[in-house]
Protein backbone atom coordinates (compact mmCIF):
# COMPACT_ATOMS: atom_id res chain seq x y z
CA UNK A 1 0.00 0.00 0.00
CA UNK A 2 1.21 3.58 -0.86
CA UNK A 3 0.21 6.27 1.09
CA UNK A 4 -0.14 9.62 0.56
CA UNK A 5 2.87 11.39 0.84
CA UNK A 6 4.24 8.51 -1.48
CA UNK A 7 5.15 9.52 -5.53
CA UNK A 8 3.33 7.70 -8.14
CA UNK A 9 4.41 7.59 -11.68
CA UNK A 10 3.02 8.67 -15.01
CA UNK A 11 3.37 7.88 -18.66
CA UNK A 12 1.48 10.28 -21.03
CA UNK A 13 1.01 13.99 -20.54
CA UNK A 14 -2.68 15.08 -21.95
CA UNK A 15 -5.87 16.03 -20.21
CA UNK A 16 -6.39 12.43 -18.54
CA UNK A 17 -2.97 12.84 -17.12
CA UNK A 18 -3.73 16.18 -16.62
CA UNK A 19 -7.07 15.50 -14.15
CA UNK A 20 -5.35 11.93 -12.74
CA UNK A 21 -2.28 14.08 -11.73
CA UNK A 22 -4.54 16.87 -10.05
CA UNK A 23 -6.45 14.59 -8.54
CA UNK A 24 -3.24 12.58 -7.06
CA UNK A 25 -2.02 16.05 -5.77
CA UNK A 26 -5.25 16.67 -3.70
CA UNK A 27 -4.74 13.71 -2.20
CA UNK A 28 -1.42 13.96 -0.63
CA UNK A 29 0.63 12.44 -3.69
CA UNK A 30 3.82 13.41 -5.38
CA UNK A 31 3.96 12.98 -9.13
CA UNK A 32 5.82 12.28 -11.77
CA UNK A 33 5.35 12.53 -15.42
CA UNK A 34 6.78 10.92 -18.22
CA UNK A 35 6.08 13.11 -21.35
CA UNK A 36 8.36 14.36 -24.26
CA UNK A 37 5.61 17.59 -24.75
CA UNK A 38 7.43 20.46 -22.04
CA UNK A 39 4.07 22.21 -22.75
CA UNK A 40 1.80 18.78 -21.51
CA UNK A 41 -1.24 19.40 -19.65
CA UNK A 42 -0.71 17.15 -17.23
CA UNK A 43 3.73 18.49 -16.81
CA UNK A 44 2.00 21.45 -15.87
CA UNK A 45 0.60 20.02 -12.95
CA UNK A 46 3.15 17.67 -11.86
CA UNK A 47 5.51 17.60 -9.04
CA UNK A 48 7.82 16.81 -11.66
CA UNK A 49 8.10 16.57 -15.35
CA UNK A 50 10.33 14.13 -17.06
CA UNK A 51 10.61 15.62 -20.48
CA UNK A 52 11.64 12.54 -22.53
CA UNK A 53 10.84 10.13 -25.53
CA UNK A 54 9.02 7.20 -23.77
CA UNK A 55 11.83 5.25 -24.59
CA UNK A 56 14.41 7.30 -23.37
CA UNK A 57 16.53 4.67 -21.02
CA UNK A 58 18.29 7.63 -18.25
CA UNK A 59 14.26 9.18 -18.08
CA UNK A 60 12.83 5.37 -16.97
CA UNK A 61 15.56 4.82 -14.90
CA UNK A 62 15.02 8.20 -13.12
CA UNK A 63 11.54 6.97 -13.04
CA UNK A 64 11.54 3.85 -11.99
CA UNK A 65 13.88 5.11 -9.12
CA UNK A 66 12.14 8.05 -8.05
CA UNK A 67 8.49 6.75 -7.66
CA UNK A 68 6.30 3.78 -5.99
CA UNK A 69 4.24 2.73 -8.85
CA UNK A 70 3.79 4.04 -12.34
CA UNK A 71 0.31 4.14 -14.53
CA UNK A 72 -0.77 5.47 -18.18
CA UNK A 73 -2.52 7.54 -19.34
CA UNK A 74 -2.83 6.25 -23.03
CA UNK A 75 -2.39 3.15 -24.17
CA UNK A 76 0.17 4.06 -27.12
CA UNK A 77 3.10 3.49 -24.50
CA UNK A 78 5.75 1.77 -26.94
CA UNK A 79 5.83 -2.18 -25.38
CA UNK A 80 9.28 -2.10 -24.66
CA UNK A 81 8.92 0.58 -22.52
CA UNK A 82 6.18 -1.28 -20.26
CA UNK A 83 8.41 -4.24 -20.08
CA UNK A 84 10.96 -2.36 -18.92
CA UNK A 85 9.17 -0.43 -16.65
CA UNK A 86 7.36 -3.49 -15.16
CA UNK A 87 10.33 -5.21 -14.63
CA UNK A 88 11.76 -2.36 -12.10
CA UNK A 89 8.57 -0.97 -10.51
CA UNK A 90 4.82 -1.63 -9.64
CA UNK A 91 2.80 -0.77 -13.02
CA UNK A 92 -1.06 -1.22 -13.17
CA UNK A 93 -2.67 -2.05 -15.80
CA UNK A 94 -0.02 -4.58 -16.27
CA UNK A 95 1.86 -4.53 -19.64
CA UNK A 96 0.15 -7.44 -20.80
CA UNK A 97 -3.57 -5.96 -20.61
CA UNK A 98 -2.56 -2.84 -22.32
CA UNK A 99 -1.12 -4.61 -25.16
CA UNK A 100 -4.26 -6.26 -25.81
CA UNK A 101 -6.29 -2.83 -25.84
CA UNK A 102 -3.01 -1.26 -28.14
CA UNK A 103 -4.02 -3.68 -31.26
CA UNK A 104 -7.83 -4.07 -32.56
CA UNK A 105 -7.19 -7.60 -34.15
CA UNK A 106 -5.39 -8.46 -31.05
CA UNK A 107 -8.36 -7.16 -29.11
CA UNK A 108 -11.04 -8.59 -30.87
CA UNK A 109 -9.43 -12.05 -31.31
CA UNK A 110 -9.42 -11.58 -27.21
CA UNK A 111 -13.28 -11.13 -27.21
CA UNK A 112 -13.93 -13.92 -29.25
CA UNK A 113 -12.03 -16.36 -27.47
CA UNK A 114 -13.69 -15.40 -24.10
CA UNK A 115 -16.92 -15.65 -25.60
CA UNK A 116 -17.94 -12.29 -25.51
CA UNK A 117 -19.22 -10.36 -28.92
CA UNK A 118 -18.14 -8.57 -31.14
CA UNK A 119 -19.59 -6.98 -34.52
CA UNK A 120 -17.74 -9.70 -37.00
CA UNK A 121 -14.51 -9.06 -38.28
CA UNK A 122 -11.58 -10.52 -40.66
CA UNK A 123 -7.93 -9.21 -40.37
CA UNK A 124 -6.23 -7.89 -43.21
CA UNK A 125 -2.56 -7.68 -43.17
CA UNK A 126 -2.27 -7.93 -46.84
CA UNK A 127 -4.07 -6.66 -49.94
CA UNK A 128 -4.85 -10.70 -50.90
CA UNK A 129 -6.85 -10.75 -46.85
CA UNK A 130 -8.59 -7.83 -47.75
CA UNK A 131 -9.54 -9.30 -50.95
CA UNK A 132 -10.90 -12.50 -48.69
CA UNK A 133 -11.94 -10.83 -46.01
CA UNK A 134 -14.34 -8.76 -48.16
CA UNK A 135 -15.91 -11.94 -49.35
CA UNK A 136 -17.20 -12.68 -45.64
CA UNK A 137 -17.72 -9.26 -44.19
CA UNK A 138 -19.13 -7.59 -47.23
CA UNK A 139 -21.19 -4.30 -47.37
CA UNK A 140 -21.91 -2.09 -45.44
CA UNK A 141 -18.35 -2.03 -43.82
CA UNK A 142 -15.87 0.08 -41.83
CA UNK A 143 -12.16 -0.27 -42.65
CA UNK A 144 -10.08 0.33 -39.00
CA UNK A 145 -6.26 0.11 -38.50
CA UNK A 146 -5.02 -1.99 -36.34
CA UNK A 147 -3.15 0.14 -33.71
CA UNK A 148 -3.23 4.13 -33.64
CA UNK A 149 -6.43 4.88 -34.36
CA UNK A 150 -8.95 7.05 -31.88
CA UNK A 151 -11.28 9.86 -32.29
CA UNK A 152 -12.97 8.63 -35.39
CA UNK A 153 -8.92 8.53 -37.29
CA UNK A 154 -7.64 5.40 -39.02
CA UNK A 155 -10.81 4.17 -40.29
CA UNK A 156 -13.44 4.71 -42.93
CA UNK A 157 -16.91 3.51 -44.00
CA UNK A 158 -16.90 1.22 -47.04
CA UNK A 159 -19.35 0.08 -49.50
CA UNK A 160 -17.55 -1.23 -52.00
CA UNK A 161 -14.30 -3.28 -52.74
CA UNK A 162 -12.71 -0.46 -54.68
CA UNK A 163 -13.60 1.82 -51.50
CA UNK A 164 -11.87 -0.59 -48.68
CA UNK A 165 -8.83 -1.03 -51.27
CA UNK A 166 -8.40 2.40 -51.81
CA UNK A 167 -8.49 2.76 -47.84
CA UNK A 168 -6.26 0.38 -47.42
CA UNK A 169 -3.42 2.10 -49.62
CA UNK A 170 -4.47 5.46 -47.76
CA UNK A 171 -3.26 3.99 -44.25
CA UNK A 172 -0.29 2.90 -45.77
CA UNK A 173 -1.19 -0.79 -46.14
CA UNK A 174 -0.42 -1.00 -42.66
CA UNK A 175 -2.65 -4.17 -41.11
CA UNK A 176 -6.32 -3.40 -40.15
CA UNK A 177 -9.59 -4.90 -39.35
CA UNK A 178 -12.47 -4.93 -41.45
CA UNK A 179 -15.96 -4.51 -39.53
CA UNK A 180 -19.12 -5.66 -40.53
CA UNK A 181 -21.10 -2.12 -40.08
CA UNK A 182 -23.95 -2.44 -37.67
CA UNK A 183 -27.34 -0.80 -37.11
CA UNK A 184 -27.17 0.84 -34.30
CA UNK A 185 -29.97 1.29 -31.48
CA UNK A 186 -27.31 2.72 -29.11
CA UNK A 187 -23.76 3.69 -27.91
CA UNK A 188 -22.96 2.72 -24.27
CA UNK A 189 -20.07 2.47 -21.98
CA UNK A 190 -18.72 1.34 -18.94
CA UNK A 191 -15.68 2.87 -16.71
CA UNK A 192 -15.18 0.68 -13.74
CA UNK A 193 -12.16 0.09 -11.59
CA UNK A 194 -10.13 -3.40 -10.89
CA UNK A 195 -8.28 -3.61 -7.64
CA UNK A 196 -5.27 -6.02 -7.22
CA UNK A 197 -7.70 -8.65 -4.94
CA UNK A 198 -10.72 -9.00 -7.61
CA UNK A 199 -12.98 -6.23 -6.55
CA UNK A 200 -14.81 -4.35 -8.78
CA UNK A 201 -16.27 -1.05 -8.89
CA UNK A 202 -18.18 -0.09 -11.71
CA UNK A 203 -19.76 3.36 -12.73
CA UNK A 204 -23.13 3.37 -14.03
CA UNK A 205 -23.82 2.93 -18.16
CA UNK A 206 -22.99 5.95 -19.83
CA UNK A 207 -24.79 6.77 -23.48
CA UNK A 208 -23.06 8.13 -25.92
CA UNK A 209 -23.66 10.16 -28.85
CA UNK A 210 -20.50 10.49 -30.95
CA UNK A 211 -19.86 13.21 -33.76
CA UNK A 212 -17.10 12.68 -36.58
CA UNK A 213 -16.35 9.81 -34.90
CA UNK A 214 -15.61 12.12 -31.53
CA UNK A 215 -17.43 11.51 -28.42
CA UNK A 216 -19.93 14.66 -28.03
CA UNK A 217 -22.16 13.34 -25.02
CA UNK A 218 -22.56 11.31 -22.23
CA UNK A 219 -25.56 10.98 -20.94
CA UNK A 220 -26.19 9.15 -17.26
CA UNK A 221 -28.17 7.16 -16.98
CA UNK A 222 -28.09 5.83 -19.69
CA UNK A 223 -31.52 5.92 -21.74
CA UNK A 224 -31.95 2.11 -21.86
CA UNK A 225 -33.74 -0.93 -20.31
CA UNK A 226 -33.03 -1.99 -17.22
CA UNK A 227 -31.94 -5.27 -18.98
CA UNK A 228 -29.77 -4.16 -21.44
CA UNK A 229 -27.82 -1.76 -18.65
CA UNK A 230 -27.49 -4.98 -16.57
CA UNK A 231 -25.95 -6.57 -19.67
CA UNK A 232 -23.67 -3.93 -20.34
CA UNK A 233 -22.04 -3.99 -16.90
CA UNK A 234 -21.66 -7.88 -16.54
CA UNK A 235 -19.91 -7.71 -19.89
CA UNK A 236 -17.84 -4.98 -19.07
CA UNK A 237 -17.14 -6.67 -15.72
CA UNK A 238 -16.44 -10.12 -17.38
CA UNK A 239 -13.61 -8.01 -19.66
CA UNK A 240 -12.11 -6.73 -16.63
CA UNK A 241 -11.97 -10.22 -14.73
CA UNK A 242 -11.29 -12.43 -18.31
CA UNK A 243 -8.37 -9.61 -18.54
CA UNK A 244 -6.98 -9.94 -14.81
CA UNK A 245 -7.30 -6.33 -15.55
CA UNK A 246 -6.18 -3.86 -12.29
CA UNK A 247 -6.38 -0.57 -12.76
CA UNK A 248 -9.44 1.88 -14.49
CA UNK A 249 -10.68 0.42 -17.98
CA UNK A 250 -13.27 1.76 -19.83
CA UNK A 251 -15.75 -0.56 -21.97
CA UNK A 252 -17.18 0.77 -25.50
CA UNK A 253 -19.99 -1.09 -26.86
CA UNK A 254 -22.96 -1.13 -28.96
CA UNK A 255 -26.65 -1.95 -28.92
CA UNK A 256 -27.97 -3.25 -32.42
CA UNK A 257 -30.00 -6.50 -33.47
CA UNK A 258 -32.98 -5.81 -30.61
CA UNK A 259 -31.32 -4.83 -27.61
CA UNK A 260 -28.01 -7.36 -27.81
CA UNK A 261 -24.54 -5.95 -26.58
CA UNK A 262 -21.33 -5.82 -28.75
CA UNK A 263 -17.84 -4.89 -27.39
CA UNK A 264 -16.26 -2.11 -30.11
CA UNK A 265 -13.12 -1.25 -27.85
CA UNK A 266 -11.38 -1.57 -24.83
CA UNK A 267 -9.44 1.70 -23.37
CA UNK A 268 -7.25 0.63 -20.60
CA UNK A 269 -7.47 3.85 -18.39
CA UNK A 270 -9.87 6.38 -17.91
CA UNK A 271 -12.32 7.01 -20.31
CA UNK A 272 -13.64 10.37 -21.96
CA UNK A 273 -17.03 8.91 -21.39
CA UNK A 274 -16.62 8.98 -17.65
CA UNK A 275 -15.60 12.31 -17.13
CA UNK A 276 -19.01 12.94 -15.96
CA UNK A 277 -17.98 11.37 -12.66
CA UNK A 278 -15.77 14.20 -11.54
CA UNK A 279 -19.09 16.35 -10.60
CA UNK A 280 -21.68 13.59 -10.41
CA UNK A 281 -20.43 10.43 -8.54
CA UNK A 282 -19.54 9.90 -4.85
CA UNK A 283 -15.86 9.08 -6.13
CA UNK A 284 -14.00 10.26 -9.47
CA UNK A 285 -12.60 7.82 -11.99
CA UNK A 286 -9.47 9.62 -11.51
CA UNK A 287 -9.20 9.16 -7.91
CA UNK A 288 -10.21 5.30 -8.47
CA UNK A 289 -7.43 5.54 -10.93
CA UNK A 290 -5.08 6.33 -7.79
CA UNK A 291 -6.56 4.30 -5.50
CA UNK A 292 -6.11 1.56 -7.46
CA UNK A 293 -2.58 2.24 -7.99
CA UNK A 294 -1.51 3.37 -4.98
CA UNK A 295 -3.66 -0.17 -2.83
CA UNK A 296 -6.20 1.70 -0.80
CA UNK A 297 -9.67 0.71 -0.86
CA UNK A 298 -11.42 1.43 -4.10
CA UNK A 299 -14.24 4.46 -3.55
CA UNK A 300 -18.04 4.11 -3.92
CA UNK A 301 -18.97 4.86 -7.76
CA UNK A 302 -22.80 5.44 -7.12
CA UNK A 303 -24.21 8.20 -8.94
CA UNK A 304 -25.33 11.61 -6.80
CA UNK A 305 -27.50 12.86 -10.10
CA UNK A 306 -28.54 12.44 -13.52
CA UNK A 307 -25.84 14.14 -15.90
CA UNK A 308 -24.73 14.88 -19.35
CA UNK A 309 -21.06 15.15 -20.24
CA UNK A 310 -20.44 17.58 -23.75
CA UNK A 311 -17.13 17.87 -24.79
CA UNK A 312 -15.27 20.92 -25.82
CA UNK A 313 -13.34 21.12 -29.07
CA UNK A 314 -11.03 23.38 -30.85
CA UNK A 315 -13.85 24.43 -33.12
CA UNK A 316 -15.48 26.49 -30.29
CA UNK A 317 -12.56 29.15 -30.79
CA UNK A 318 -12.94 29.86 -34.34
CA UNK A 319 -14.64 32.88 -34.19
CA UNK A 320 -12.86 33.73 -30.41
CA UNK A 321 -12.99 32.47 -27.27
CA UNK A 322 -16.08 30.82 -26.31
CA UNK A 323 -18.78 32.56 -23.73
CA UNK A 324 -17.69 30.67 -19.91
CA UNK A 325 -19.68 33.27 -18.62
CA UNK A 326 -23.34 32.57 -20.26
CA UNK A 327 -22.34 28.77 -20.16
CA UNK A 328 -21.87 28.99 -16.18
CA UNK A 329 -24.86 31.21 -15.72
CA UNK A 330 -27.28 28.51 -16.08
CA UNK A 331 -27.52 26.15 -12.69
CA UNK A 332 -26.01 22.98 -12.79
CA UNK A 333 -23.01 23.34 -15.17
CA UNK A 334 -19.70 22.66 -14.25
CA UNK A 335 -16.32 23.31 -16.49
CA UNK A 336 -13.18 21.74 -17.03
CA UNK A 337 -10.76 22.94 -19.08
CA UNK A 338 -7.81 21.26 -19.93
CA UNK A 339 -4.89 23.58 -20.07
CA UNK A 340 -3.82 23.19 -23.73
CA UNK A 341 -1.96 25.95 -25.60
CA UNK A 342 -2.91 25.55 -28.90
CA UNK A 343 -6.33 25.17 -30.05
CA UNK A 344 -6.98 22.92 -33.27
CA UNK A 345 -10.32 22.15 -34.64
CA UNK A 346 -11.50 18.23 -33.41
CA UNK A 347 -8.46 18.67 -30.72
CA UNK A 348 -10.71 17.95 -27.14
CA UNK A 349 -10.37 21.32 -25.00
CA UNK A 350 -12.00 20.72 -22.61
CA UNK A 351 -15.77 19.50 -21.43
CA UNK A 352 -19.02 20.47 -19.32
CA UNK A 353 -20.57 18.63 -17.01
CA UNK A 354 -24.79 19.35 -17.06
CA UNK A 355 -26.15 17.94 -13.54
CA UNK A 356 -29.91 17.90 -13.81
CA UNK A 357 -33.08 16.13 -12.41
CA UNK A 358 -33.62 13.66 -15.20
CA UNK A 359 -31.24 12.53 -17.68
CA UNK A 360 -33.24 14.25 -20.94
CA UNK A 361 -33.11 17.73 -18.62
CA UNK A 362 -29.46 16.94 -18.09
CA UNK A 363 -28.74 16.58 -21.92
CA UNK A 364 -31.29 19.80 -22.40
CA UNK A 365 -29.12 21.31 -20.07
CA UNK A 366 -25.87 20.40 -21.82
CA UNK A 367 -26.98 21.13 -25.65
CA UNK A 368 -28.00 24.97 -23.71
CA UNK A 369 -25.14 25.47 -21.95
CA UNK A 370 -22.97 24.39 -25.65
CA UNK A 371 -25.40 26.60 -27.63
CA UNK A 372 -24.14 29.37 -25.23
CA UNK A 373 -20.82 29.17 -25.71
CA UNK A 374 -20.68 30.82 -28.93
CA UNK A 375 -18.96 34.51 -29.46
CA UNK A 376 -21.02 36.90 -30.18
Amino acid sequence: MILPGGTLGLLGGGQLGRMFTQKARAMGFEVIVLEPDRLSPAGGVATRHLASAYDDLPALEELARSVAAVTTEFENVPAATLDWLASHVLCRPAAASVAVAQDRIAEKTFLQSHDLATAEFEAVRTRDDLDHAWERIGAPALLKTSRLGYDGKGQELVDRIEDARLAFERFGAVPCVLERRLHLEAEVSVVLARAADGTLAPFPVGENVHRKGILHTTVVPARVDAATAATALETAARVARDLSYVGVLGVEMFVANGGRIYVNELAPRPHNSGHYTMDACATCQFEQQVRVLAGLPLGDPRLLTPVCMINLLGDLWKDGTPRWDRALALPGVKLHLYGKKAVRPGRKMGHLNCLADSPDAALALAERAFAALAPS
